[in-house]
């Protein structure tokens, strides 16, 4: 085909005016995040009797934090290659197998050094699965869905977060293995997800890009036929595409983007239990205030699903994070069960409502063929920054509980800044 057909092709995706797939391909993708998500931050939950059962300080039990963490960047950016170059379906079954096996690898480790092994191998499946689920969203979604699918995908993540306290609390206290078992449950969810991902169309935009345009287009009939069946609700206009900045210029940016608020994300989600039973709480309380505040995740991002496509996605973000950083501070201020529990809550609340706003904005920064390496180079790649968390935060929080919260905070109002240097890329076709 010409490239006039190739672009036609495209064109028709973005005419469908409802999602054009069956609902097993979210639900494939949601169960990843969910386990994903809920394997990111297990580990925060368990540091505390990892602490104790291997005899090592609270500053080295960390250090897993940041070796899967270093394992994200590692495996999102050799994964995205994979995503670019062989397809999206075969990088995500790739990133489920990675997660999987480092899970049992953690679960069943029998040394500190070991567990490290494990937490570096999950990484590099999480990171994987990031870089590889945000450019297969945002190549198989027409343009005015694109926001509202990556967000409802994430919603699963965030679930998975949501509910690790509940495990945690149920488990942890209570049985010298329990933080074991918390590893085991991800690893049999990444299991039972490998027969879904089989099943997952490729992506038409990546087919179109290497030039198969025959099976792009047989995919978007497909589409078309099963979104015939369905009332389309009203959309917004379709904007035209616009020249997008060079590889080169976006990358960097969202890669100072995320190296900087991922330092004060990661703080809040795996180091408040530790910060919260160093301020004289006990591990019991820390987590049940993280039950709580976990729901917000939920809110949040069930928020992002409802405005994702309503304004545009580079000021609802920066929005969002000025309020994170003002709630982290009312927190350092005032730190007592009610203000955590409700401040908390805020907080939660708007990492689970920015989050998946910022993968969809992120991927739509980059061409079709460098999609899933833009991601890995500003999602993967700023992970670094949540590794370094441990390293500046809990110092921080050593002179001082709030100095701990207020370097949180700041890292949200300077992402809440990076961010409007994005280009507006809501409801506007992709090129």
């Amino acid at each position: 085909m010409t490239g006039t057909a190739a672009n036609a092709i495209i064109e028709r995706l973005d005419a469908i005016r409802v999602w054009p797939y069956p609902r097993r391909v979210l639900i494939a993708l949601g169960a990843a995040y969910f386990f994903a998500f809920y394997d990111i931050v297990n580990i925060g939950d368990a540091l505390p009797v990892i602490a104790k059962q291997f005899e090592i300080s609270s500053q080295t039990a960390a250090s897993a934090i940041s070796v899967g963490l270093v394992g994200y960047v590692v495996g999102s950016l050799s994964d995205a290659v994979v995503s670019d170059r062989l397809g999206r379906r075969l990088a995500l079954l790739v990133s489920v197998g990675m997660f999987t096996v480092g899970a049992l690898i953690t679960a069943f480790s029998g040394s500190f050094t070991l567990l490290l092994v494990g937490r570096f191998i999950t990484g590099m499946g999480i990171g994987a699965e990031i870089a590889a689920a945000a450019a297969y969203l945002n190549g198989i979604s027409p343009t005015r869905l694109r926001g509202r699918a990556g967000c409802e995908a994430v919603v699963w993540g965030y679930v998975g977060i949501a509910i690790t306290p509940f495990v945690a609390l149920a488990l942890v206290p209570n049985f010298s293995n329990g933080w074991r078992a918390m590893f085991v449950i991800a690893a049999v969810g990444g299991l039972a997800m490998i027969p879904l991902r089989t099943r997952l169309p490729e992506s038409p935009h990546w087919l179109v890009e290497r030039g198969e345009e025959e099976e792009a287009l047989a995919l978007v009939e497909e589409a078309e036929r099963f979104a015939a069946t369905r009332e389309p609700p009203p959309l917004a206009e379709l904007k035209p595409p616009i020249a997008l900045r060079s590889f080169w210029v976006s990358a960097p940016l969202f890669l100072a983007f995320w190296l900087i608020y991922y330092v004060g994300n990661y703080g809040w989600l795996t180091l408040a239990p530790t910060m919260l039973t160093n301020e004289g709480f006990s591990l019991t309380s820390s987590l049940s205030f993280l039950c709580v505040t976990g729901i917000g995740l939920i809110v949040g991002a069930l928020g992002s699903v409802r405005y994702s496509e309503r304004f545009e996605r580079k000021f609802t973000i920066a929005v969002s994070l000025v309020v994170f950083a003002v709630a982290l501070i009312v927190i350092g201020l005032a730190p007592v069960a009610a203000v955590i529990i409700v401040f908390g809550f805020i907080v939660s609340a708007t990492i689970g409502f920015a989050v998946p706003l910022m993968y969809v904005n992120t991927a739509e920064q980059f061409s079709g063929q460098l999609r899933a390496r833009g991601v890995a180079m500003g999602d993967g790649v700023g992970h670094l920054g949540g590794a370094s968390a441990p390293l500046v935060i809990l110092p921080a929080a050593a002179a001082g509980f709030f100095w701990g919260m207020g370097l949180m905070a700041l890292t949200g109002l300077i992402a809440a800044v990076l961010i409007l240097f994005g280009q507006r890329m809501t409801g506007r076709a992709m090129n």
